[in-house]
Protein backbone atom coordinates (compact mmCIF):
# COMPACT_ATOMS: atom_id res chain seq x y z
CA UNK A 1 0.00 0.00 0.00
CA UNK A 2 1.04 3.49 -1.02
CA UNK A 3 0.82 6.79 1.00
CA UNK A 4 -1.70 8.65 -2.26
CA UNK A 5 -0.73 12.11 -1.23
CA UNK A 6 2.93 11.66 -1.76
CA UNK A 7 2.07 10.18 -5.50
CA UNK A 8 -0.07 12.88 -5.79
CA UNK A 9 2.27 15.61 -4.58
CA UNK A 10 5.06 14.06 -6.71
CA UNK A 11 2.79 14.37 -9.59
CA UNK A 12 1.97 17.88 -8.75
CA UNK A 13 5.73 18.73 -8.56
CA UNK A 14 6.33 16.96 -12.12
CA UNK A 15 3.54 18.54 -13.24
CA UNK A 16 4.48 22.07 -12.32
CA UNK A 17 8.33 21.42 -13.55
CA UNK A 18 7.35 20.25 -16.73
CA UNK A 19 4.67 22.93 -17.71
CA UNK A 20 7.71 25.63 -16.74
CA UNK A 21 10.30 23.91 -19.63
CA UNK A 22 7.13 23.40 -21.87
CA UNK A 23 6.98 27.43 -22.17
CA UNK A 24 10.51 26.96 -23.44
CA UNK A 25 10.44 24.04 -25.62
CA UNK A 26 7.84 25.04 -28.43
CA UNK A 27 9.39 28.35 -28.92
CA UNK A 28 13.02 26.87 -29.13
CA UNK A 29 11.70 24.39 -32.12
CA UNK A 30 10.40 26.77 -34.35
CA UNK A 31 12.48 29.90 -33.91
CA UNK A 32 15.44 27.57 -34.71
CA UNK A 33 13.84 27.08 -38.45
CA UNK A 34 13.07 30.07 -38.81
CA UNK A 35 16.42 31.56 -38.06
CA UNK A 36 17.11 29.25 -40.81
CA UNK A 37 15.19 30.44 -43.34
CA UNK A 38 16.07 34.33 -42.50
CA UNK A 39 20.00 33.60 -42.67
CA UNK A 40 19.03 31.63 -45.46
CA UNK A 41 17.62 34.64 -47.39
CA UNK A 42 20.49 36.61 -46.56
CA UNK A 43 22.97 33.97 -48.26
CA UNK A 44 21.35 34.24 -51.27
CA UNK A 45 21.11 37.98 -51.72
CA UNK A 46 23.81 39.33 -49.86
CA UNK A 47 21.61 42.01 -48.54
CA UNK A 48 22.89 43.13 -45.02
CA UNK A 49 19.53 43.82 -43.50
CA UNK A 50 18.85 39.62 -43.49
CA UNK A 51 21.96 39.33 -41.19
CA UNK A 52 20.71 41.46 -38.99
CA UNK A 53 17.36 39.95 -38.18
CA UNK A 54 18.78 36.86 -37.87
CA UNK A 55 21.13 38.01 -35.52
CA UNK A 56 18.15 40.31 -33.99
CA UNK A 57 15.80 36.83 -33.49
CA UNK A 58 18.87 34.68 -32.23
CA UNK A 59 19.38 37.04 -29.61
CA UNK A 60 15.38 35.93 -28.46
CA UNK A 61 16.08 32.15 -29.45
CA UNK A 62 19.64 32.43 -27.07
CA UNK A 63 17.90 33.78 -24.09
CA UNK A 64 15.05 31.27 -24.66
CA UNK A 65 17.05 28.42 -25.44
CA UNK A 66 19.68 28.75 -21.98
CA UNK A 67 15.88 28.80 -19.67
CA UNK A 68 14.92 25.65 -21.78
CA UNK A 69 18.11 23.43 -21.15
CA UNK A 70 18.35 24.73 -17.50
CA UNK A 71 14.90 23.82 -16.74
CA UNK A 72 14.58 20.36 -18.81
CA UNK A 73 17.81 18.98 -16.83
CA UNK A 74 15.97 19.16 -13.54
CA UNK A 75 13.07 17.22 -14.83
CA UNK A 76 15.60 14.52 -15.67
CA UNK A 77 16.71 14.29 -12.07
CA UNK A 78 13.19 14.15 -10.80
CA UNK A 79 12.82 9.72 -12.38
CA UNK A 80 15.37 9.59 -9.51
CA UNK A 81 14.15 10.98 -6.61
CA UNK A 82 10.53 11.23 -6.95
CA UNK A 83 9.91 8.21 -9.28
CA UNK A 84 12.62 5.60 -8.69
CA UNK A 85 10.82 2.71 -8.99
CA UNK A 86 9.44 3.87 -12.25
CA UNK A 87 13.29 4.19 -13.34
CA UNK A 88 13.69 1.05 -11.99
CA UNK A 89 10.93 -0.74 -13.67
CA UNK A 90 11.52 0.53 -17.34
CA UNK A 91 14.81 1.72 -16.84
CA UNK A 92 16.12 -0.35 -19.69
CA UNK A 93 13.97 1.00 -22.46
CA UNK A 94 13.01 4.66 -21.02
CA UNK A 95 16.94 5.35 -20.28
CA UNK A 96 18.07 4.38 -23.84
CA UNK A 97 16.20 7.42 -25.72
CA UNK A 98 17.06 9.86 -22.94
CA UNK A 99 20.95 8.73 -23.50
CA UNK A 100 20.80 8.86 -27.08
CA UNK A 101 18.88 12.39 -26.85
CA UNK A 102 21.67 13.66 -24.56
CA UNK A 103 24.39 12.17 -27.07
CA UNK A 104 23.14 12.88 -30.42
CA UNK A 105 20.36 15.69 -30.22
CA UNK A 106 22.16 17.95 -26.89
CA UNK A 107 25.94 17.87 -27.58
CA UNK A 108 25.28 18.39 -31.33
CA UNK A 109 23.33 22.04 -30.36
CA UNK A 110 25.16 22.59 -27.34
CA UNK A 111 28.32 22.76 -29.66
CA UNK A 112 27.06 24.46 -32.39
CA UNK A 113 24.87 26.87 -30.85
CA UNK A 114 28.30 28.66 -29.70
CA UNK A 115 29.81 29.31 -33.05
CA UNK A 116 26.41 30.52 -34.51
CA UNK A 117 26.64 33.51 -31.63
CA UNK A 118 29.99 34.13 -31.78
CA UNK A 119 31.37 32.75 -35.67
CA UNK A 120 29.38 35.38 -37.39
CA UNK A 121 32.70 36.94 -38.34
CA UNK A 122 35.04 33.76 -37.96
CA UNK A 123 32.66 32.05 -41.05
CA UNK A 124 32.08 32.25 -44.17
CA UNK A 125 28.16 32.79 -44.74
CA UNK A 126 27.61 29.24 -45.93
CA UNK A 127 29.77 28.17 -43.06
CA UNK A 128 27.68 30.43 -40.85
CA UNK A 129 24.23 29.27 -42.53
CA UNK A 130 25.43 25.21 -41.84
CA UNK A 131 25.97 26.15 -38.42
CA UNK A 132 22.92 27.37 -37.65
CA UNK A 133 21.16 24.44 -39.47
CA UNK A 134 22.93 21.94 -37.11
CA UNK A 135 21.37 23.89 -33.78
CA UNK A 136 18.27 23.93 -35.31
CA UNK A 137 18.41 20.00 -36.40
CA UNK A 138 19.60 19.21 -33.04
CA UNK A 139 16.64 21.06 -31.32
CA UNK A 140 14.28 18.74 -33.46
CA UNK A 141 16.48 15.39 -32.64
CA UNK A 142 15.91 16.46 -29.21
CA UNK A 143 12.42 16.74 -29.00
CA UNK A 144 12.03 13.99 -31.31
CA UNK A 145 14.26 11.43 -28.31
CA UNK A 146 12.51 12.81 -25.52
CA UNK A 147 8.95 12.22 -27.58
CA UNK A 148 9.78 8.82 -28.26
CA UNK A 149 10.80 7.99 -24.73
CA UNK A 150 7.02 9.70 -24.13
CA UNK A 151 5.75 7.92 -26.76
CA UNK A 152 6.45 4.36 -25.46
CA UNK A 153 5.02 5.28 -22.07
CA UNK A 154 1.44 6.14 -23.88
CA UNK A 155 2.21 2.68 -25.75
CA UNK A 156 4.64 0.30 -25.02
CA UNK A 157 5.52 -1.12 -28.19
CA UNK A 158 9.20 -3.31 -28.26
CA UNK A 159 9.61 -4.39 -24.48
CA UNK A 160 8.52 -7.23 -22.20
CA UNK A 161 7.99 -7.91 -18.84
CA UNK A 162 11.05 -10.37 -17.51
CA UNK A 163 9.78 -12.63 -14.17
CA UNK A 164 13.01 -12.96 -13.72
CA UNK A 165 14.70 -9.08 -12.88
CA UNK A 166 11.33 -7.48 -12.43
CA UNK A 167 11.73 -4.86 -15.73
CA UNK A 168 10.78 -4.14 -18.82
CA UNK A 169 13.37 -5.08 -21.17
CA UNK A 170 14.07 -4.12 -24.81
CA UNK A 171 12.84 -6.46 -27.48
CA UNK A 172 12.84 -4.83 -30.29
CA UNK A 173 14.31 -1.47 -30.64
CA UNK A 174 13.12 -0.97 -33.85
CA UNK A 175 9.77 -1.12 -32.75
CA UNK A 176 10.59 1.43 -29.83
CA UNK A 177 11.71 4.01 -32.57
CA UNK A 178 8.69 3.27 -34.91
CA UNK A 179 6.23 3.50 -32.33
CA UNK A 180 3.25 5.03 -33.76
CA UNK A 181 2.31 7.20 -30.69
CA UNK A 182 5.57 8.24 -30.66
CA UNK A 183 6.05 9.61 -34.31
CA UNK A 184 2.40 10.89 -34.24
CA UNK A 185 3.77 12.85 -30.75
CA UNK A 186 6.90 14.64 -32.34
CA UNK A 187 5.56 15.57 -36.03
CA UNK A 188 2.31 17.31 -33.89
CA UNK A 189 4.90 18.70 -31.12
CA UNK A 190 7.00 19.95 -33.41
CA UNK A 191 4.35 21.67 -35.60
CA UNK A 192 3.02 23.45 -32.56
CA UNK A 193 6.09 24.83 -31.89
CA UNK A 194 6.50 26.44 -35.28
CA UNK A 195 3.46 28.01 -35.19
CA UNK A 196 4.52 28.94 -31.66
CA UNK A 197 7.22 30.85 -32.91
CA UNK A 198 5.28 32.18 -35.71
CA UNK A 199 2.56 33.90 -33.60
CA UNK A 200 5.75 35.26 -31.67
CA UNK A 201 7.95 36.48 -35.00
CA UNK A 202 4.31 37.85 -35.76
CA UNK A 203 3.58 39.70 -32.86
CA UNK A 204 6.82 41.28 -32.12
CA UNK A 205 6.74 42.66 -36.17
CA UNK A 206 3.37 43.78 -35.72
CA UNK A 207 4.49 45.78 -32.69
CA UNK A 208 7.34 47.50 -34.05
CA UNK A 209 4.95 48.49 -36.85
CA UNK A 210 2.09 49.75 -34.64
CA UNK A 211 5.31 52.04 -32.73
CA UNK A 212 6.67 52.78 -36.15
CA UNK A 213 9.99 51.58 -35.19
CA UNK A 214 12.60 49.05 -36.99
CA UNK A 215 10.36 48.97 -40.14
CA UNK A 216 12.82 46.94 -42.05
CA UNK A 217 13.21 44.26 -39.69
CA UNK A 218 9.21 44.34 -39.00
CA UNK A 219 8.39 43.83 -42.43
CA UNK A 220 10.52 41.14 -43.45
CA UNK A 221 10.04 39.06 -40.14
CA UNK A 222 6.27 39.55 -40.31
CA UNK A 223 6.25 38.15 -43.92
CA UNK A 224 8.71 35.31 -43.46
CA UNK A 225 6.38 34.46 -40.15
CA UNK A 226 3.12 34.92 -42.12
CA UNK A 227 4.44 32.50 -44.64
CA UNK A 228 5.94 30.12 -42.07
CA UNK A 229 3.04 29.97 -39.50
CA UNK A 230 0.68 29.36 -42.38
CA UNK A 231 2.01 25.95 -42.98
CA UNK A 232 2.66 25.16 -39.79
CA UNK A 233 -1.27 25.61 -38.58
CA UNK A 234 -2.22 23.66 -41.52
CA UNK A 235 0.13 20.91 -40.63
CA UNK A 236 -0.70 20.84 -37.09
CA UNK A 237 -4.59 20.44 -37.54
CA UNK A 238 -3.58 17.69 -40.35
CA UNK A 239 -1.08 15.78 -37.79
CA UNK A 240 -3.43 16.28 -34.96
CA UNK A 241 -5.98 14.49 -36.88
CA UNK A 242 -3.34 11.17 -37.53
CA UNK A 243 -2.85 11.65 -33.48
CA UNK A 244 -6.55 11.20 -33.08
CA UNK A 245 -6.61 8.41 -35.67
CA UNK A 246 -3.98 6.41 -33.39
CA UNK A 247 -5.90 6.94 -30.40
CA UNK A 248 -8.36 4.70 -31.47
CA UNK A 249 -6.15 1.77 -31.36
CA UNK A 250 -3.75 2.47 -28.50
CA UNK A 251 -5.66 4.45 -25.97
CA UNK A 252 -9.37 4.28 -26.27
CA UNK A 253 -10.35 5.78 -22.82
CA UNK A 254 -8.07 8.86 -23.78
CA UNK A 255 -10.63 9.08 -26.45
CA UNK A 256 -13.61 8.63 -25.06
CA UNK A 257 -12.27 10.96 -21.90
CA UNK A 258 -11.67 13.78 -24.72
CA UNK A 259 -14.96 13.52 -26.32
CA UNK A 260 -17.28 12.95 -23.51
CA UNK A 261 -18.48 9.71 -24.94
CA UNK A 262 -20.33 8.04 -21.96
CA UNK A 263 -21.68 5.09 -24.38
CA UNK A 264 -20.90 3.84 -27.32
CA UNK A 265 -22.74 4.98 -30.70
CA UNK A 266 -23.60 3.14 -34.16
CA UNK A 267 -21.01 4.06 -36.34
CA UNK A 268 -20.07 6.42 -37.04
CA UNK A 269 -20.09 8.52 -34.04
CA UNK A 270 -20.80 11.84 -33.95
CA UNK A 271 -18.55 14.63 -32.43
CA UNK A 272 -19.54 16.70 -29.32
CA UNK A 273 -18.48 20.34 -30.52
CA UNK A 274 -19.62 21.66 -26.99
CA UNK A 275 -21.15 21.08 -23.46
CA UNK A 276 -21.28 20.26 -20.20
CA UNK A 277 -19.85 16.76 -19.04
CA UNK A 278 -21.46 15.23 -15.79
CA UNK A 279 -19.71 12.62 -14.17
CA UNK A 280 -22.41 12.09 -11.96
CA UNK A 281 -24.70 11.84 -14.20
CA UNK A 282 -22.75 10.00 -17.12
CA UNK A 283 -24.17 12.51 -19.98
CA UNK A 284 -23.33 15.68 -21.48
CA UNK A 285 -25.74 18.65 -21.06
CA UNK A 286 -26.43 20.95 -23.49
CA UNK A 287 -24.35 18.97 -25.93
CA UNK A 288 -23.91 19.97 -29.55
CA UNK A 289 -23.14 17.35 -31.51
CA UNK A 290 -21.81 17.10 -35.25
CA UNK A 291 -23.16 13.77 -36.76
CA UNK A 292 -20.19 11.12 -38.11
CA UNK A 293 -17.29 13.19 -37.64
CA UNK A 294 -16.05 11.67 -34.82
CA UNK A 295 -16.21 8.70 -36.16
CA UNK A 296 -14.41 9.09 -39.46
CA UNK A 297 -12.04 10.39 -37.78
CA UNK A 298 -10.51 7.67 -35.38
CA UNK A 299 -11.73 5.15 -37.79
CA UNK A 300 -11.30 6.80 -41.53
CA UNK A 301 -14.29 5.10 -41.74
CA UNK A 302 -18.18 4.94 -41.87
CA UNK A 303 -18.16 1.70 -39.71
CA UNK A 304 -15.96 1.68 -37.56
CA UNK A 305 -16.77 1.49 -33.76
CA UNK A 306 -15.85 4.06 -31.24
CA UNK A 307 -15.93 2.49 -27.86
CA UNK A 308 -17.74 4.38 -24.88
CA UNK A 309 -16.34 4.77 -21.10
CA UNK A 310 -19.16 2.42 -19.64
CA UNK A 311 -17.89 -0.27 -22.10
CA UNK A 312 -14.44 0.18 -21.81
CA UNK A 313 -14.67 0.17 -17.79
CA UNK A 314 -16.25 -3.49 -18.49
CA UNK A 315 -13.17 -4.23 -20.23
CA UNK A 316 -11.03 -3.13 -17.69
CA UNK A 317 -13.11 -5.71 -15.21
CA UNK A 318 -12.46 -8.14 -16.92
CA UNK A 319 -8.59 -7.71 -17.67
CA UNK A 320 -8.32 -6.68 -13.61
CA UNK A 321 -9.86 -10.50 -13.86
CA UNK A 322 -7.02 -11.75 -15.49
CA UNK A 323 -4.56 -9.94 -14.02
CA UNK A 324 -4.61 -11.44 -10.57
CA UNK A 325 -4.47 -14.57 -12.28
CA UNK A 326 -0.96 -13.03 -13.73
CA UNK A 327 0.03 -11.77 -10.75
CA UNK A 328 -0.86 -15.24 -8.51
CA UNK A 329 1.32 -17.13 -11.41
CA UNK A 330 3.83 -14.21 -11.02
CA UNK A 331 3.73 -15.14 -7.37
CA UNK A 332 4.84 -18.27 -7.77
CA UNK A 333 7.82 -18.11 -10.45
CA UNK A 334 9.19 -15.52 -7.50
CA UNK A 335 8.62 -19.04 -4.92
CA UNK A 336 10.16 -21.28 -7.27
CA UNK A 337 11.91 -20.09 -10.29
CA UNK A 338 11.91 -23.67 -11.90
CA UNK A 339 8.41 -23.97 -11.77
CA UNK A 340 7.79 -24.44 -15.65
CA UNK A 341 3.74 -24.48 -14.79
CA UNK A 342 3.61 -21.12 -12.62
CA UNK A 343 5.94 -19.96 -16.17
CA UNK A 344 3.37 -20.93 -18.55
CA UNK A 345 0.57 -19.69 -16.43
CA UNK A 346 2.51 -16.45 -16.64
CA UNK A 347 3.07 -16.23 -19.51
CA UNK A 348 -0.64 -16.94 -20.91
CA UNK A 349 -2.06 -14.00 -18.43
CA UNK A 350 1.28 -11.74 -19.20
CA UNK A 351 -0.48 -9.11 -21.02
CA UNK A 352 -2.78 -8.24 -18.24
CA UNK A 353 -0.49 -7.69 -15.28
CA UNK A 354 -0.26 -4.23 -15.15
CA UNK A 355 -4.21 -4.31 -14.72
CA UNK A 356 -4.30 -6.85 -11.56
CA UNK A 357 -1.92 -3.86 -10.31
CA UNK A 358 -4.20 -1.36 -9.99
CA UNK A 359 -5.64 -3.19 -7.26
CA UNK A 360 -3.25 -2.50 -5.04
CA UNK A 361 -4.64 0.92 -4.52
CA UNK A 362 -7.03 -0.57 -2.27
CA UNK A 363 -5.76 -4.13 -1.64
CA UNK A 364 -2.01 -5.50 -0.88
CA UNK A 365 -2.60 -8.65 -2.50
CA UNK A 366 -4.57 -8.40 -5.36
CA UNK A 367 -5.44 -12.07 -5.23
CA UNK A 368 -7.97 -10.83 -1.82
CA UNK A 369 -9.96 -8.20 -4.05
CA UNK A 370 -13.46 -8.92 -4.08
CA UNK A 371 -16.00 -8.02 -6.69
CA UNK A 372 -16.86 -4.88 -4.89
CA UNK A 373 -13.12 -3.52 -5.17
CA UNK A 374 -12.42 -5.03 -8.85
CA UNK A 375 -15.20 -2.87 -9.88
CA UNK A 376 -13.58 0.17 -8.27
CA UNK A 377 -10.51 -0.26 -9.80
CA UNK A 378 -12.02 -0.47 -13.41
CA UNK A 379 -13.85 2.38 -12.45
CA UNK A 380 -10.67 4.12 -11.73
CA UNK A 381 -8.71 3.85 -15.03
CA UNK A 382 -11.46 7.23 -15.96
CA UNK A 383 -9.11 10.20 -16.39
CA UNK A 384 -10.65 13.46 -15.44
CA UNK A 385 -13.19 13.91 -18.08
CA UNK A 386 -14.54 17.53 -17.72
CA UNK A 387 -10.56 18.92 -17.88
CA UNK A 388 -9.74 16.57 -21.10
CA UNK A 389 -12.92 17.95 -23.08
CA UNK A 390 -12.34 21.19 -22.52
CA UNK A 391 -8.41 21.28 -22.55
CA UNK A 392 -8.96 19.56 -26.39
CA UNK A 393 -11.31 21.84 -27.27
CA UNK A 394 -9.26 24.85 -26.43
CA UNK A 395 -6.28 23.26 -27.98
CA UNK A 396 -8.03 22.85 -31.36
CA UNK A 397 -9.41 25.66 -31.39
CA UNK A 398 -6.89 27.62 -31.49
CA UNK A 399 -5.35 25.74 -33.82
CA UNK A 400 -8.51 26.67 -36.45
CA UNK A 401 -7.61 30.12 -35.45
CA UNK A 402 -3.81 30.26 -35.97
CA UNK A 403 -4.83 29.23 -39.50
CA UNK A 404 -6.94 32.32 -40.14
CA UNK A 405 -4.96 34.45 -38.70
CA UNK A 406 -1.78 33.23 -40.20
CA UNK A 407 -3.98 33.01 -44.29
CA UNK A 408 -4.89 36.91 -43.38
CA UNK A 409 -1.76 38.08 -42.57
CA UNK A 410 -0.17 36.13 -45.37
CA UNK A 411 -2.65 37.42 -47.91
CA UNK A 412 -1.46 41.23 -46.50
CA UNK A 413 2.10 40.29 -46.62
CA UNK A 414 1.71 39.30 -50.98
CA UNK A 415 0.14 42.95 -51.04
CA UNK A 416 3.04 44.67 -48.92
CA UNK A 417 0.01 45.90 -46.62
CA UNK A 418 1.02 46.10 -43.26
CA UNK A 419 -1.03 49.18 -41.91
CA UNK A 420 -4.20 47.15 -40.84
CA UNK A 421 -3.69 48.68 -37.19
CA UNK A 422 -6.62 46.23 -36.30
CA UNK A 423 -5.15 43.60 -37.82
CA UNK A 424 -1.86 44.44 -36.01
CA UNK A 425 -2.96 44.88 -32.15
CA UNK A 426 -4.45 41.71 -32.24
CA UNK A 427 -1.15 39.72 -33.84
CA UNK A 428 -0.09 41.84 -30.16
CA UNK A 429 -2.70 40.63 -28.70
CA UNK A 430 -2.54 36.97 -29.31
CA UNK A 431 1.25 36.01 -28.41
CA UNK A 432 0.31 34.55 -25.15
CA UNK A 433 -2.30 31.90 -26.97
CA UNK A 434 0.12 29.34 -28.41
CA UNK A 435 1.45 28.97 -25.34
CA UNK A 436 -2.05 28.37 -23.59
CA UNK A 437 -2.21 26.12 -26.28
CA UNK A 438 0.38 24.07 -26.04
CA UNK A 439 -0.28 23.33 -22.11
CA UNK A 440 -3.22 22.46 -22.91
CA UNK A 441 -2.14 19.85 -25.30
CA UNK A 442 0.29 18.46 -22.43
CA UNK A 443 -2.79 18.23 -20.34
CA UNK A 444 -4.69 16.47 -22.56
CA UNK A 445 -1.78 13.88 -23.65
CA UNK A 446 -0.90 13.35 -19.95
CA UNK A 447 -4.01 12.95 -17.84
CA UNK A 448 -5.68 11.07 -20.19
CA UNK A 449 -3.44 8.14 -19.90
CA UNK A 450 -4.01 8.40 -15.93
CA UNK A 451 -4.18 6.05 -13.90
CA UNK A 452 -0.91 4.67 -15.84
CA UNK A 453 2.58 5.99 -15.92
CA UNK A 454 3.31 2.82 -18.05
CA UNK A 455 -0.25 2.39 -20.02
CA UNK A 456 -1.14 -0.82 -19.25
CA UNK A 457 1.82 -1.73 -17.62
CA UNK A 458 2.21 0.21 -14.56
CA UNK A 459 0.07 2.54 -12.73
CA UNK A 460 1.46 5.95 -11.84
CA UNK A 461 0.51 5.17 -7.79
CA UNK A 462 3.29 2.34 -7.63
CA UNK A 463 6.10 4.52 -9.42
CA UNK A 464 6.71 6.88 -6.68
CA UNK A 465 10.12 6.71 -4.45
CA UNK A 466 9.84 6.34 -0.74
CA UNK A 467 10.26 9.57 0.35
CA UNK A 468 7.93 11.68 2.45
CA UNK A 469 5.32 14.40 1.72
CA UNK A 470 7.30 16.76 3.95
CA UNK A 471 10.59 16.03 1.30
CA UNK A 472 7.96 16.15 -1.26
CA UNK A 473 6.73 19.96 -0.07
CA UNK A 474 10.00 21.24 0.61
CA UNK A 475 11.50 20.77 -3.30
CA UNK A 476 8.04 21.91 -4.65
CA UNK A 477 8.08 25.27 -2.92
CA UNK A 478 12.14 25.23 -3.72
CA UNK A 479 11.47 24.93 -7.48
CA UNK A 480 8.65 27.52 -7.14
CA UNK A 481 10.73 30.29 -5.65
CA UNK A 482 13.41 28.92 -8.29
CA UNK A 483 11.40 29.27 -11.77
CA UNK A 484 9.34 32.27 -10.46
CA UNK A 485 12.73 34.09 -10.42
CA UNK A 486 13.86 32.60 -13.94
CA UNK A 487 10.76 33.46 -15.00
CA UNK A 488 10.78 37.52 -14.34
CA UNK A 489 14.74 37.51 -15.36
CA UNK A 490 13.72 35.91 -18.34
CA UNK A 491 10.61 37.85 -19.44
CA UNK A 492 12.81 40.85 -18.81
CA UNK A 493 15.65 39.81 -20.90
CA UNK A 494 13.34 39.23 -23.77
CA UNK A 495 11.26 42.63 -23.18
CA UNK A 496 14.63 44.47 -22.83
CA UNK A 497 15.83 42.71 -26.12
CA UNK A 498 12.60 43.41 -28.50
CA UNK A 499 12.57 47.25 -26.85
CA UNK A 500 16.25 47.81 -27.99
CA UNK A 501 15.45 46.12 -31.30
CA UNK A 502 17.95 45.06 -33.57
CA UNK A 503 21.58 46.58 -33.74
CA UNK A 504 21.77 49.38 -36.30
CA UNK A 505 24.22 48.35 -39.38
CA UNK A 506 25.84 51.48 -40.59
CA UNK A 507 25.51 49.48 -44.28
CA UNK A 508 21.64 49.87 -44.34
CA UNK A 509 21.00 52.56 -46.52
CA UNK A 510 17.71 53.49 -45.35
CA UNK A 511 17.09 55.79 -42.43
CA UNK A 512 14.88 53.53 -39.61
CA UNK A 513 11.86 55.80 -39.38
CA UNK A 514 8.31 55.03 -39.93
CA UNK A 515 7.32 56.74 -43.46
CA UNK A 516 4.11 59.06 -43.44
CA UNK A 517 1.16 57.95 -42.26
CA UNK A 518 2.79 54.74 -40.23
CA UNK A 519 1.41 52.41 -39.04
CA UNK A 520 -1.16 52.84 -41.68
CA UNK A 521 1.16 54.28 -44.87
CA UNK A 522 1.62 51.32 -47.91
CA UNK A 523 4.50 49.30 -48.06
CA UNK A 524 7.35 51.09 -50.60
CA UNK A 525 10.64 49.16 -51.93
CA UNK A 526 13.43 49.62 -50.30
CA UNK A 527 16.54 50.73 -51.79
CA UNK A 528 19.52 48.08 -52.63
CA UNK A 529 21.73 47.65 -48.88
Amino acid sequence: MVDLAVVEMSRLQFALTAMYHFLFVPLTLGLSFLLVIMESIYVMTGRTVWRDITRFWGKLFGINFVLGVSTGITMEFQFGTNWSYYSHFVGDVFGAPLAIEGLMAFFLEATFVGLMFFGWDRLSRLGHLFVTFMVALGTNLSALWILIANGWMQNPVGAAFNPDTMRMEVTSFYDVLMNPVAQAKFVHTVSAGYVTASVFVLGVSAWYLLKGRHLQLARRSFAVAAAFGLASSLSVVVLGDESGYVLTDNQRMKLAAIEAMWHTEEAPAGFTAVGIPDIAEQKTHYAVHVPYVLGIIATRSLTGEVKGISELVETAETRIRLGILAHDALERVKADRTDMAARADFARYQAHLGWGYLLKRYVADPRMADDLTIAKAARSVVPNVPVLFWAFRLMAGAGFFFIAVFAFAFWLATRHDFGRTWFLRLAVAIIPLPWIASQAGWLVAELGRQPWVVEGQLPTFLAVSSVTLAQVWTTIIGFTLLYGILAVVMVRLMLAAIRKGPEPDPRWTEADQPRAGAPGAAWQPLPAE
